[in-house]
């Protein structure tokens, strides 16, 4: 049976049920829920219950015109275009008119328009409030009539007005001022920084000035966040299709892990797919990676420019030798491990592990270009041979920095740092030993000059011994410890060991009373090394008896008497030999004689009786 008009009409306003009039006013019925938290973290502010509704009586019995109601839509009257749509759509599901097509584009033409309100929404103007409540009071009643299984009803009203949400959000996004790298290097941070600016000051405003226009069950604060994250995230991938540089990556993983607005923190896990996440975070690492071999040469380079230019190396506030580029490639590592491990903890041990490694590689092309530069000082003048001794002590120091500085990674790059710590007490050994090997050629000429018949009558040998020795000294006073004493202990055995040696060589033979004159004079020289080194901090205190010891044996009267002093000499000299003692007599006296014999007789038995016995020193065995 043909339903009537008034019936129609009646089903019109029954659609329109969840509102009424009160006092002449539209209000909305108010519900168990008309308290309202408005967002996430603002939980405590009441909403003012907002009137979604028209009135009942204002639904045309006559429509206007198609032509009118587009004019309607065009023009922002949205209540006045649905009102006389409604009324269109009852004429023609009662057959007396025929206007389903015209209706559908009607309908399309004004969803389209209360979209693209939705999507402006940031202006918050107050026609755009007003135009907002028609859009929320549209979309409820298109939902009723969906949920009641009214025919023909267009479906999708919340999923297009998120989808305009997001557009609008999307938008904003847009507006945010976006430099090229080559107007500023630092285009990205900027950017990004101005990006959760902008983030925030929308979602502030969509707290303040938008919850007023939508019901509670809208969520509409929960869905701005929702749709700016998702936009945030589109945003984000696009720009990753930018980034290049170091920090550039660092921005962005920043930006990501620690600058995200805060109203969005919650969606943060999912902001970017985990596959670019990691894409940015291994192009990052990589960057660090590439970053930290052209710092190594340049390092490398500001050095080279110190030895050619000859420049005097910086001390520290103790008086300390010491160069930047160790330091500056502790701070360089310690700045990436601090960077990456905020990100995440296996990146920074990633790019220890590989600074480390790297160190490995330039340490041996440091020490080679090093050489390579500085060898032609020692063929200059004294003060460039000076130069030369400073930089190895320099590079002593600044590689014992290097080492303790290293120790905070020992624990998560174990291997890596054992590795290292090699190759850096390799090269600390070689820079010692080029030392060595230079103080060695200075001394040795005048070394060889001792215990003869010309050293016996001058010290002009032994002056040009002490004057290099107290250079050394003075030199090394610039070493730090521990690297400072084992030098000087190792000068100091060196210098004993090759004044003594001068003993075993049997190059000269005291007559008659000159054995006398050389033991004052063996003496007094011991005695003035051991002090020289005791002031360059040298431990090796078991050396000083010896010369002692020898120059009793060398100014002892007559042979027999000489057994007695071999005791305290074998017992702490047990490595000293038959030939050794043999070598000292004949400097004393090369003469042939039975007391001689009986001398070498009890040196043997106190040797057969102290057996093999392991001592803490050995010296003797070191003398050819």
């Amino acid at each position: 049976m043909e339903k009537s008009p008034t019936s129609n009409v009646k089903n019109i306003f029954r659609r329109f049920s969840i509102f009424r009039k009160s006092d002449g006013h539209i209000k909305k019925t108010p519900s168990r829920r008309s308290i309202k938290k408005l967002s996430l973290e603002d939980k405590d502010k009441e909403v003012t219950p907002q009137k979604f509704e028209f009135k009942a009586k204002e639904i045309p019995l006559k429509p206007c015109s198609v032509l009118q109601i587009k004019t309607y839509i065009e023009t922002d009257m949205l209540k006045e275009a649905y009102l006389n749509l409604l009324s269109l759509e009852k004429l023609e599901k009662s057959a007396l008119v025929n206007k389903e097509k015209e209706i559908n584009l009607l309908y399309d033409a004004l969803r389209h328009k209360m979209f693209a309100i939705v999507q402006n929404s940031s202006d918050v103007t107050s026609h755009n409030k007003e135009q907002l409540v028609y859009v929320v009071t549209i979309i409820l009643e298109e939902e009723k009539r969906e949920r009641e299984g009214e025919p023909g009803v267009m479906q999708g009203w919340r999923e297009a007005w998120r989808d305009a949400v997001l557009n609008g959000v999307r938008d904003t996004l847009k507006k945010v001022p976006l430099d090229s790298s080559e107007q500023n290097t630092s285009w990205l941070a900027v950017h990004l920084g101005l990006l959760g600016k902008a983030v925030g000051e929308d979602l502030e405003r969509v707290k303040t000035e938008l919850l007023s226009s939508y019901p509670a069950d809208f969520n509409v604060f929960e869905t701005y966040v929702s749709c700016h994250h998702e936009a945030v995230g589109e945003h984000l991938k696009r720009l990753l299709e930018k980034v290049a540089e170091l920090n550039d990556y660092s921005a962005l993983l920043d930006f990501i892990m620690h600058s995200y607005p805060s109203d969005l923190q919650a969606h943060k896990k999912d902001l970017i797919m985990e596959e670019d996440l990691n894409k940015i975070k291994t192009s990052y690492c990589h960057c660090h990676k590439e970053e930290f071999k052209l710092k190594l040469e340049n390092f490398r380079t500001l050095e080279t420019e110190v030895w050619k230019k000859k420049k005097s190396p910086e001390r520290t506030e103790d008086g300390f030798l010491t160069s930047k580029i160790h330091m500056d490639i502790c701070e360089l590592i310690a700045g990436y491990a601090g960077n990456l491990e905020k990100i995440d903890e296996n990146l920074g041990k990633s790019v220890v592990s590989f600074c480390l490694d790297e160190l490995n590689q330039f340490y041996p092309r440091f020490e080679k270009e090093f050489s390579q530069h500085t060898v032609s000082l020692l063929t200059s003048d004294l003060l460039d041979c000076c130069l030369w001794v400073e930089y190895h002590i320099t590079y002593i120091n600044s590689l014992s920095s290097l080492k303790e500085n290293l120790q905070c990674y020992k624990e998560s790059c174990s291997a890596q740092v054992e590795k290292l710590e090699k190759e850096v007490d390799g090269l600390t050994l070689r820079l010692k030993q080029t030392l060595m090997d230079h103080f060695k050629s200075e001394v040795k000429p005048y070394m060889d000059g001792m215990m003869t018949k010309k050293w016996l009558k001058t010290d002009e040998d032994f002056k040009e011994v002490i004057s290099r020795v107290e250079n050394f000294s003075g030199l090394c006073k610039s070493m730090r410890a521990p690297s400072a004493q084992i030098f000087a202990n190792d000068l100091h055995y060196y210098v004993a060991k090759e004044y003594v040696s001068q003993l075993m060589k049997k190059k000269y033979s005291c007559k008659k009373t000159k054995n006398e004159d050389a033991a004052i004079k063996l003496k007094e020289q011991w005695n003035e090394l051991g002090k020289l080194f005791v002031e360059m901090g040298s431990s090796l205190k078991w050396l000083y008896p010896l010369g002692n010891y020898l120059s009793d044996i060398i100014g002892m009267e007559t042979e027999k008497n000489i057994k007695d002093l071999l005791n305290p000499l074998v017992s702490n000299y047990p490595d000293i030999s038959k030939k050794q003692l043999s070598a000292v007599l004949s400097f004393r006296d090369n003469g042939f004689s039975l007391e001689k014999h009986n001398v070498i007789n009890h040196f043997t038995a106190l040797k057969r009786d102290a057996g093999n016995t392991n001592h803490e020193h050995s010296f003797f065995t070191d003398i050819e």
